[in-house]
């Protein structure tokens, strides 16, 4: 029986990884100046906390969670977003006890089961960042900058940001009341997951991307707004004016989670067939208190890491990683042979990246073997060489060879490379 991977899953090989290695590091690196610190949390919770905080009605929690009994008879469910499970740890570790507020970022997987398509799988990564104990619309934008400097940093082009606010319980609560007065009348031509959410949860009908061009004239729910929610919306807008990101705002973004409170927003890109959202998030007020914590507003974001890097493929923005081996050694005879894998192990100490062949390969075929594999340098050591202390050094980018001590080749490789780049630059 041949295994394959499961559906909606990837496997990320070498050549591959170092894309990702370099998203990863971007990320947390923009995470850094922005101070928010790594938390890492499981990647199962109990079903529970995502159906309370995710919000039932949802298609995250109707239709896509990956849902298991353990054996000690509880339902546990692989985490499909980063928010509840953080929420849960601020909780459970008292961390709105300390006096600062937390602001904390994570990467890794999650999961959902959806139809697999290009920029969608049931195994994903997110970057995201949470910011827990703050109501200030200041602490909105920050996370809405943060999200737009990670994709700046990284390479991408043409990334824009929606923005919209979708106020607070009370103003939903009015605003359902005008919206449905709109949609009952359509009800019969609208798809059938709208027509079986529209009276539980209306405002998820205009997250619907099948009926789109049916919601022309929909009340907006920024004419609903009360007078502080309407403020934190404009502060909020003049913040991210003041930093000089570019947003649209857009009434008909309500997100598909139902615990955002005041500012939602969503970054959007062309690229990858027809998904067009590559990341969003917003303000969530009242999750702490649901989730069982004493109340705590918070802002955050999840950005996905799939469409990242796709988009930077499909842009041709992947950086140059530059060699992948420093050094490649070629080692002619019995007693070169056995000196070699100590001088790897030196050379690696002294901080340079060395291979070598273990396959027994003639020595015509160990150089074209070296370029295969992107070495800078190839380093040829014979009997002869040892008994003179010496090694024969190539650049297998110019085809230059010198003599080197042995002793300093490790020093020798960085200097080469030092006139090599000077050389460049001039």
């Amino acid at each position: 029986m041949a295994f394959q991977k499961p559906p909606g899953t990837q496997d990320f090989l070498p050549g591959a990884s170092e894309l990702w290695q370099y998203v990863e590091r971007t990320a947390r690196e923009v995470a850094r100046k922005y101070r928010f610190r790594e938390i890492r949390t499981p990647v199962f919770e109990a079903t529970e906390l995502f159906q309370r905080g995710v919000g039932e009605t949802t298609d995250i929690v109707e239709k896509e969670m990956y849902t298991f009994v353990d054996k000690g008879d509880r339902s546990m469910t692989l985490r499909p977003e980063g928010t509840a499970g953080v929420v849960r740890a601020y909780v459970e570790n008292k961390l709105y006890g300390e006096p600062e507020l937390s602001k904390l970022y994570y990467i890794g997987p999650m999961f959902r089961y959806e139809r697999a398509q290009a920029g969608r799988y049931r195994q994903f990564h997110q970057f995201g960042v949470e910011a827990i104990g703050s109501e200030d619309p200041a602490l909105d934008a920050e996370v809405v900058a943060l999200g737009y400097s990670f994709y700046k940093e990284v390479g991408l082009t043409g990334v824009t940001v929606d923005i919209n606010s979708v106020g607070t319980p009370e103003v939903r609560a009015a605003y359902r009341e005008t919206l449905l007065g709109f949609l009952r009348p359509i009800k019969d031509t609208l798809c059938k997951d709208c027509q079986s959410r529209m009276e539980r949860n209306p405002l998820r009908v205009l997250d619907c991307k099948v009926d789109q061009d049916k919601f022309e004239g929909a009340p907006s729910i920024l004419d609903s707004l009360d007078e502080a929610c309407s403020a934190h919306f404009a502060l909020v807008r003049q913040y991210l004016d003041d930093m000089g990101v570019p947003y649209r705002v857009n009434p008909r973004l309500v997100r598909g989670l139902d615990y955002y409170t005041h500012t939602a927003f969503e970054y959007k890109a062309q690229g990858i067939g027809a998904i067009d959202t590559i990341g969003g998030g917003g303000r969530y007020n009242g999750l702490v208190s649901q989730i069982g914590g004493e109340d705590r507003p918070g802002v955050g974001l999840g950005l996905g890491l799939e469409r990242t890097v796709m988009l930077l493929e499909s842009q041709n923005a992947k950086p140059d990683f530059g060699p992948a081996v420093d050094v490649f050694v070629i080692a002619l005879g019995e007693r070169a042979e056995r000196e070699t894998p100590g001088l790897l192990y030196r050379l690696r100490e002294a901080g340079l990246s060395v291979d070598k062949d273990y396959q027994g390969r003639k020595t015509k075929t160990l150089f074209k073997a070296a370029d295969r594999i992107g070495a800078r340098y190839a380093a040829v050591i014979g009997d002869d060489e040892l008994e003179r202390g010496e090694v024969g050094l190539k650049n297998l980018r110019t085809q230059e060879q010198r003599q080197v001590p042995l002793a300093n080749l490790a020093e020798a490789v960085r200097e080469w490379n030092q006139q090599d780049e000077e050389g460049l630059a001039q």
